[in-house]
């Protein structure tokens, strides 16, 4: 079987994350992605330790799957290689700052000429128009400006930065998706599209039922660290031997964790715990509560018990916990993917399942430059005195 996207070739000129992320998805569902490198790789090569085998363990987590070559941009041998790759692409995706692409004449309108059904993704910081396209953007600093880092961490602390780039990965995503629907349209009528996705209109639509909370009502959200503003009890409880979380989402699953796991008939209709609105603002009473009677029993029992009665609840576990899990191994979420200098390394597994287009099996991130002649002798049919020119030139490598 073939994946979904199987005989779509994507010209990679992305960086970083988000660009990265995007390419990965499209190669992991099949598609034939050629990342073009500068001869000296992209910035996350250099993000290390860790590494394996000198490879940086940070780059290989957004570039598996795909075939990298160099391309020096700045020589016109170089930048004659990337045109003849646009004009036989399906889709470009690009995340450079503004400018840069039209500055080699691979902006859109350049790109459209060479190849009229070509989808051209870009990913941007703030758009690519109005006043602040220019500015450089940043996952931290749009977590920050966009609100999405003020609803993060505890009441009492400064607010705290979701620890993965989530704006970055999910921008990504949004990449990704923007594509597809593309692919969708000119499967439909014949025609190629530009489409665009901003990491700052990403972080502003990551705030969701928050920002709509403010939108309506003009209340200004705030922080409530692991529980929730329109919940209880939600959050993280210690048990005897350790942390667990629980998420009680509704007045059903409440009397189940008093009735059924708890064995306290009198919480059922607390005066200030029988509804969910009493127990979100009696939160903290709520909580001092059931910390004390989570005390007193293991962690594990806890959650063995609301599992039983289908109350939510999971013990807080560390990355090395969850990659050895029962529930990793029972989907075969981490998975060994071969590579060129480490034999093979282990990979977390794309999520998307497929019963017809299975997701392609990993393979490891490209070296620097890995599939240079590779790519120009199959994808464009260069000979070899021709790929010797260009390499002599050093508009390869």
């Amino acid at each position: 079987m073939t994946g979904a996207l199987d005989g779509i070739l994507v010209v990679d000129f992305t960086r970083v994350i988000a660009g990265p992320h995007c390419t990965q998805t499209l190669a992991d569902l099949g598609a034939d992605v050629i990342k073009i490198e500068h001869p000296n790789g992209d910035d996350t090569r250099g993000y290390r330790p860790p590494v394996v085998e000198g490879e940086s363990t940070f780059f290989m987590a957004y570039n598996r799957s795909k075939r990298g070559i160099v391309l020096d941009l700045a020589r016109p041998e170089g930048l004659g290689v990337a045109r003849d790759l646009v004009a036989r692409a399906d889709v470009v995706v690009e995340n450079f700052s503004a400018d840069v692409m039209a500055k080699f004449g691979l902006d859109y309108p350049n790109a459209a000429k060479l190849n009229p059904k070509l989808i051209y993704v870009a990913g941007s910081a703030y758009g690519r128009d109005g006043d602040y396209r220019s500015r450089a953007g940043y996952d931290p600093v749009v977590q920050a400006e966009s609100g999405f880092l003020s609803i993060n961490g505890v009441p009492e602390r400064e607010p705290v930065r979701a620890g993965i780039p989530m704006i970055d990965i999910t921008t990504g995503l949004g990449l990704a998706q923007a594509c597809l629907a593309a692919l969708i349209h000119r499967e439909r009528t014949g025609e190629g599209q530009y489409v665009e996705v901003g990491l700052y209109d990403t972080a502003l639509q990551m705030c969701f039922h928050f920002g709509m909370q403010h939108l309506i009502t003009g209340d200004v959200p705030q922080r409530v660290g692991n529980a929730s503003p329109s919940a209880a009890p939600v959050g993280v409880f210690p048990a005897s031997d350790g942390p667990f979380q629980i998420a009680i989402g509704g007045d059903r699953v409440w009397r189940k964790l008093c009735l059924d796991v708890l064995k306290r008939p009198d919480l059922v209709d607390h005066p200030e715990f029988g509804t969910n609105s009493q127990r979100v603002v009696n939160r903290a009473a709520l909580h001092r509560m059931l910390n004390e009677i989570f005390s007193k029993r293991p962690r594990d029992e806890w959650v063995a018990d609301m599992r039983a009665m289908k109350v939510p609840a999971g013990p807080l576990r560390t990355i090395a916990e969850a990659c050895a899990s029962p529930e990793v191994r029972g989907r075969e979420l981490v998975v060994q993917a071969p590579h060129a200098t480490a034999g093979s390394v282990p990979t977390l597994r794309n999520p998307m399942r497929f019963e017809k287009t299975p997701v392609r099996p990993p393979v490891g991130a490209p070296l620097l430059g890995q599939h240079t002649d590779e790519v120009l002798r199959d994808v464009l049919g260069y000979d070899a005195a021709r790929i010797g020119s260009l390499r002599q030139a050093g508009a390869v490598g």
